[in-house]
């Protein structure tokens, strides 16, 4: 199988995710149990699909998320003073095989998020900082032709962060979260870049409160034009929709379900020496049953 030029593959298996930029915060919104996910949506950027050539890999991913409305099943602002900041240090490791498996590389990863969420909410508040949810995963990479990359793969988001649910502030979403993943990446360094993640996450039961979030569809996409020597500039975000009702105690929870769009602008810079670095701001809009507000995310990707 060719591999992936070394200096355009830099995302690597990003099929794979981290887990909880602000996902963990039990206030009364609906969709998805306290309105969150465990994956923090838009992350990904350029090279979402290209997988790295066999090896060791690390990424460092910063991020910051920042809300002051939560939304209705109307799209209407619900009453209340609310506020939430989360800062995100994650930092994942990758190694590429060079097993082969159906035509396509095997890789694994892990994701181990740091995270240091406040919120605040009719006169209360609470500030966490330590480990989140954690992922691990597997997936297979594929060049498919001179520009075009795909990987496929399945994450496990464990509930490895602090949970209490009598918290304002949560670390962790006290569940399990079975997602397969999907990723494209058309790559051109002198024009047309697309990139597109395809998620659909199944959630179990979250024991502590018998609470069953729905299943979610998301997709984190850039769209960019290369400019040569590295660069590409453009617009990313992500979309998302909940496809199944909520269910607490036996019982179906409905107008509950989740609805967002994000866009922003999205640049990326690969080096001829290795690394390689994304830069991405989003604003959230058309939301229903969540928090509105809108990210910063960096990702350094450099070789061991």
């Amino acid at each position: 199988m060719n591999k992936v030029p070394r200096n355009t593959t830099r995302d690597f298996l990003s099929c794979a995710t981290l887990t909880l930029l602000a996902t963990g915060f039990s206030v009364n919104v609906q969709a998805t149990e306290g309105g969150g996910s465990s994956y923090p949506m838009g992350t990904e950027s350029y090279m979402v699909g290209a997988m790295a050539p066999p090896g060791f890999y690390g990424i460092v991913y910063a991020s910051h998320y920042e809300a002051d409305a939560r939304i209705d099943n109307n799209g209407n602002k619900r009453p209340g003073d609310f506020q939430l900041q989360s800062n995100a240090i994650t930092p994942r490791f990758i190694w590429v095989t060079d097993q082969q498996v159906l035509g396509g590389n095997v890789a694994f990863h892990a994701i181990m998020p740091l995270v240091d969420l406040k919120v605040d909410l009719n006169g209360q508040s609470q500030e966490q900082k330590g480990l989140g949810d954690m992922t691990f995963g597997t997936g297979l990479g594929y060049h498919l032709t001179d520009k075009l990359r795909s990987i496929v793969g399945l994450d496990v988001v464990a509930p490895t962060g602090e949970y209490n649910r009598n918290d304002l502030a949560k670390l962790g979403r006290n569940y399990w979260d079975i997602r397969p993943v999907w990723a494209l990446s058309y790559i051109d360094p002198l024009g047309l870049n697309a990139d597109a993640k395809i998620m659909y996450d199944f959630n179990t039961k979250n024991n502590a409160t018998d609470y069953t979030s729905g299943q979610e569809f998301h997709v984190d996409y850039t769209v960019g034009w290369g400019l040569g020597k590295g660069w590409v500039v453009g617009v990313g975000g992500y979309v998302y929709q909940q496809t199944t009702d909520d269910r607490q105690y036996g019982e179906r929870i409905e107008n509950s379900k989740g609805l967002a769009l994000a866009i922003g602008p999205a640049i990326k810079y690969a080096s001829a020496s290795g690394w390689f670095l994304t830069a991405k701001w989003q604003q959230e809009t058309e939301v229903l049953n969540r928090a509105e507000g809108n990210a910063y995310f960096l990702k350094l990707a450099v070789p061991f």
